[in-house]
């Protein structure tokens, strides 16, 4: 399966969503940067909430695009097996740069909120894709931590690895594919133009101008 773009892979996921969890006021948390424009979508159409859960790669010092693990605002660390390689020094260092680029993130994003607590509710994280499922699964942690009712986890397309492993981290996953030749993300998408911190701030904005809008009304 291919998708025109971010947007076109969100309304398909919306459609798998809709039956089970529209209208049932779910928190539906987005991965950024990439994952904002689908995770908008999806609330819309299901009629929930909208934020971000801020999880970043931690990345292989030789191999920037590698990841060997992730970690969330928190500190929380998910190691991947081959972090074992890394020095405890080279991972501290590369968990703090990650970490202040989690904090620029929630500071640019929710200046004036804190998080949306997903306590006791549904709680749906987006993804546009997932390659080794570290990014994913540091997510879902994250989330768990915070005890909501039901966790999802909702994404265009994985390897059939990270299916296998959200599966033991999310009460439902809700996945449109998962070929067997999986080299990036992008591959499957037509549009895969980047995402930037703009896009985000706009999208949470927009999203709670139309939110406060409604209860107004």
């Amino acid at each position: 399966m291919r998708f025109r773009s971010r947007e076109h892979a969100a309304q398909i996921l919306a459609e798998r969503l809709s039956a089970a969890y529209k209208n049932k006021n779910p928190l539906i948390l987005g991965i950024p940067r990439g994952a904002l424009p689908m995770a908008e979508i999806i609330a819309d159409a299901l009629g929930g909430e909208l934020d971000v859960v801020l999880v970043h790669k931690l990345s292989h010092p030789d191999q920037p695009e590698f990841a060997v693990g992730a970690i969330d605002e928190s500190g929380r660390l998910y190691l991947a097996d081959w972090a074992t390689e890394l020095t405890p020094q080279l991972l501290e260092d590369e968990k703090q740069r990650q970490l202040d680029v989690l904090r620029r993130r929630r500071n640019l994003y929710t200046p004036l909120r804190p998080p949306i607590d997903p306590l006791g509710r549904i709680a749906i994280v987006v993804d546009d894709g997932i390659a080794t499922g570290s990014t994913m699964i540091a997510a879902l942690r994250a989330v768990r931590t915070k005890r909501p009712k039901k966790l999802i986890c909702a994404v265009a397309v994985a390897s059939p690895q990270a299916l296998h492993a959200m599966s033991r981290e999310a009460d439902v996953v809700v996945c449109l594919t998962a070929p067997a030749e999986f080299f990036a993300v992008g591959q499957f998408f037509d549009d895969f133009a980047q995402v930037t911190d703009g896009d985000v701030v706009d999208i949470l904005q927009r999203h709670q101008t139309a939110a406060a809008g409604a209860v107004a009304s």
